[in-house]
């Protein structure tokens, strides 16, 4: 039984220990028959792309020559034309992921010291002739200062930043008589870290210049191989590159080299006497599509399990999810509610631009859906082409337990913890409550009403049912453990609020009626109650319910009445 290494992403240090592998080797022979010039990967987090990096660059690198043995066994060694190409390549392989500065400042630095990484690594360069003395000095300007001199990155231009990786190619191809293979790892990193920190223009410029200078009219360039969770769109930093191919997660190639298949999920549990446990592992880790592929698991979670033998939130809890988090948090209520949709089982239908534009994430809501299939937390189950938009339209669904464990602790992050108690409000909902339920909501309505606000203009002012309707579901979301929870669907003569159908036909019903004070028609607030607990009952609300055998009497009706932050809520 071979052992599990959690976190190891070097493909050397698998091969040389052993250690628990899925062989996708035969990822570097579809990729060097596609003969693409530049291609970029892009999967989301924990998929495997700095391991698939990590196996092409000891593939091909001369750093490799003579180590057949890395790949004596694998699928790729039984090919026996790519035999001759091990080692026999120059090879630059660089990574974005640590470039996370809280300000374009520090992003830059954080670049620069990359590169000089990157050029001290090469500088066996610096013996012998092939560089002059003025290319030597350049290069001990990039690659000696690491830790030595501080002022010497600010010293750096933006023209000599932009043209670091061409020139180091420049001495690679002079010094072996090859060009040279780029390999650049989580290129979008330091992109989402620039959108959340608000310097977007700023890096966006330096990582357009890099790119170009690097990818675009390169002559001392053989191939690049880049990867990523997000396709940035092609104006930000693309623009001038005509010779890339983009694979996105709804393209068909290399659809199951990164991540596993449910074959070789189902083999390794057979191997660690775990067969049993296949049922198990499909309910929870199942679900990710990558173009006709729909059987993709995520490794990060995999290998967790097989090493602890428990089940459990491992790929959900390697990241923050900050971004996610905020984007739906600052939402309109109209996507809290396609949310609650999602978290209720349901499909969506959208159409998703894969390029995400992180400028349009705020004004938006396709760019969001699209960041959110990108990074794995939803997956696209059924496309249809439109011919009057000459696009596709895709049914969107939550990718599997772990991912739906996610986004309901991520919901719950949204009150703050002080608020203990946030779960007695739910209770006195189920009981009736309405004395405890009307001082947790007006005591929370003070602290949160900001948070669910979507910008510049309050919601509550443009549609105020909507805004007080989103924060609700925020609260109830979890409770769908117990109820089918629904919102704004036809019933009788009209149209539900909200709808909590018990999943045990003993339990009571709630219905949900929100109302905004109308300052014209209503003096107190009890009026407003009044209107929205007549609209239920006048419209026929309980149609849907008593139709599925739950007793008038089983049904609790609630009028949520609103004025600013001061809420009253009746029975």
């Amino acid at each position: 039984m071979r052992r599990i290494s959690i976190g190891r992403q070097n493909f050397e240090k698998f091969r040389v220990n052993g250690s628990f592998y899925i062989d996708k080797t035969l990822f570097i022979k579809e990729w060097w028959e596609n003969d693409d010039d530049v291609t970029l990967i892009t999967r989301p987090r924990r998929f495997g792309k700095t391991l698939n990096l990590s196996m092409t660059e000891c593939f091909f690198s001369v750093a490799y020559v003579g180590r057949e043995s890395l790949f004596e066994g694998l699928s790729i060694w039984e090919e026996s034309t790519y035999r001759s190409l091990q080692g026999t390549f120059p090879v630059i392989a660089l990574s974005f992921a640590d470039i996370k500065g809280s300000t374009f400042k520090a992003a830059r630095e954080e670049i620069i010291l990359s590169l000089m990484e990157l050029f001290k690594k090469h500088s066996y360069l610096l013996k012998g002739d092939t560089l002059t003395d003025l290319e030597k000095r350049d290069f001990y300007t990039l690659g000696q200062h690491i830790g030595d001199d501080k002022d010497a990155k600010q010293e750096l231009s933006e023209a000599a930043i932009s043209r670091a990786i061409k020139t180091l190619m420049s001495y690679m191809e002079r010094y072996y008589g090859k060009k040279v293979i780029v390999l650049l790892d989580e290129y979008d990193t330091p992109l989402q870290e620039a959108y959340v920190n608000g310097y977007w223009k700023q890096l966006t410029a330096l990582i357009r210049s890099i790119f170009n200078s690097t990818f675009k009219t390169n002559d001392y360039l053989h191939r690049a191989l880049l990867t990523g969770i997000t396709r940035v769109s092609k104006e930000s930093i693309f623009s001038d590159l005509n010779n890339i191919e983009v694979v996105t997660t709804t393209s068909k190639k290399y659809a199951s080299f990164f991540g596993f298949t449910e074959r070789e999920v189902f083999a390794a549990l057979d191997e660690m006497g775990l067969s049993d446990e296949e049922g198990h592992i499909k309910a929870w880790y199942d679900g990710f599509c990558f173009g006709d592929r729909t059987d993709m698991y995520n490794p990060w979670s995999i290998t967790n399990y097989l090493n602890n033998r428990e089940y459990g939130t491992y790929w959900a809890d390697t990241s923050s999810n900050r971004l996610v988090s905020e984007l739906i948090r600052r939402g309109t209520p109209e996507l809290k509610m396609q949310m609650e949709d999602l978290l209720a089982g349901n499909k969506l239908d959208m159409s998703l631009d894969e390029q995400v534009v992180f400028e349009q994430l705020n004004t938006t809501q396709g760019a969001i859906w699209s960041l959110l299939v990108a990074s794995g937390y939803l997956k696209p189950v059924y496309k249809t082409f439109i011919p009057a938009m000459g696009t596709y339209q895709y049914q969107l669904k939550i990718t599997n337990f772990e991912t739906m464990l996610m986004f309901k602790k991520m919901i719950s992050g949204w009150f703050p913890e002080d608020l203990t108690s946030y779960g007695n409000f739910k209770k006195a909902l189920l009981q009736g409550d309405l004395k405890y339920m009307n001082r947790f909501m007006n005591d929370v309505a003070q602290v949160m009403f900001s948070t669910f606000d979507s910008g510049n203009h309050p919601s509550e002012e443009a549609q105020p049912e909507r805004f007080y309707h989103g924060f609700v579901l925020g609260l109830i979301v979890d409770l769908s453990a117990k109820y089918y929870i629904r919102s704004n669907r036809e019933s009788g003569f009209g149209r539900y609020d909200v709808i909590m159908e018990p999943k045990n036909l003993s339990d009571d019903a709630v219905i949900m009626e929100f109302k905004v004070h109308d300052e014209e028609d209503e003096k107190p607030l009890t009026d407003t109650v009044q209107r929205a607990l007549q609209q239920i009952k006048e419209k026929g609300y309980d149609t849907e319910l008593t139709a599925r055998g739950i007793p008038k009497d089983r049904i609790r009706h609630y009028g949520f009445a609103f004025k600013g932050k001061t809420i009253l809520i009746g029975m």
